[in-house]
């Protein structure tokens, strides 16, 4: 099965293209080599997909025929993830929880102080 209909279909992308388009951008890796949307994947490999700061690794267990529900996604693959990668995610989202419920839109000194925590996450890697 193609790279990124795998990630498609274990429901780690929301469409079949914008999976393509981060192979392409460089944001999948198979075994810790960048990979192209196209590249056929065997069993027993590591899929690592960057979202923004974090990276999510999935060992790849089986292959859908197609697309599945969330609660069959664990069939198919093994979340791996280390537990740094999982603890930024909480610091992110951590920072939303600043905000007051119904407050609406961040300003610019908000977005910004955001964007400089990240990128700060980011470089800890």
């Amino acid at each position: 099965m193609r790279v990124d209909k795998f990630i498609w279909a274990i429901r780690v992308i929301k469409t079949r293209s914008q999976a393509a388009k981060q192979c392409k951008e460089g944001k999948v890796s198979v075994d810790g080599v960048k990979v192209k949307p196209a590249r056929i994947m065997k069993m027993g490999e590591v899929v690592v997909v960057r979202k923004g700061a974090v990276s999510f690794s999935y060992k790849v267990v089986d292959f859908p025929k197609s697309r599945v529900g969330a609660p069959l996604v664990k069939d198919f693959c093994l979340d791996v993830t280390s537990p740094e990668e999982l603890e930024k995610l909480e610091m992110i989202k951590l920072t939303y929880k600043d905000n007051p419920k119904g407050v609406g839109r961040p300003t610019k000194r908000d977005r910004r102080n955001w964007l400089r925590d990240v990128r700060g996450l980011m470089s800890k890697k």
